[in-house]
């Protein structure tokens, strides 16, 4: 029998070295706590919220959840939605931001992170926040193949 994928597929084409214009996306913001970065609560924050989304009718845009690692101990997860959710805080991202993608075991995100500083810098784009977006959930990116994490400068 085949193996349940929760996540779809993922594209990584339209969000490599180039830049991605947010206008006004609606956000529905959790919080997940981290252990030195590490999540651990992760799974469970992202079922409650997307069963919160779903009993308000909304939807999730295109799969996408953008992490913000606050400090070693927190994680802000920025989930697009199509509209407000009430009872949860919401918040919006408009601007550009310097997307690139990266593929493999999440022991390299140090070498995805100075790979994206140095991209930056060719593109001559500073930046005041960055996300790191989880394309997919591991038992997903087991089941495809690829563990594919874009990062988006702000």
């Amino acid at each position: 029998m085949d193996e349940q994928v929760c996540c779809p597929p993922f594209d990584p084409k339209p969000w490599e070295r180039t830049i991605v214009t947010f206008d006004h996306q609606k956000f529905v913001q959790v919080k997940v706590r981290t252990l030195n970065f590490m999540p651990l609560n992760f799974g469970s924050v992202m079922k409650k919220a997307q069963a919160q989304i779903n009993a308000a009718g909304a939807m999730v845009v295109d799969n996408i959840a953008l992490s913000n690692h606050v400090s070693k101990w927190m994680m802000e997860v920025l989930i697009a939605v199509d509209k407000d959710v009430a009872g949860m805080q919401m918040s919006t991202l408009t601007g550009k931001f310097l997307s690139n993608v990266y593929e493999g075991p999440f022991k390299d995100t140090g070498i995805w992170c100075k790979n994206f500083e140095q991209f930056a810098k060719e593109e001559s784009f500073t930046f005041s926040t960055w996300y790191m977006w989880y394309t997919t959930c591991p038992k997903c990116a087991k089941k495809y193949g690829k563990n594919y994490v874009v990062i988006l400068g702000h």
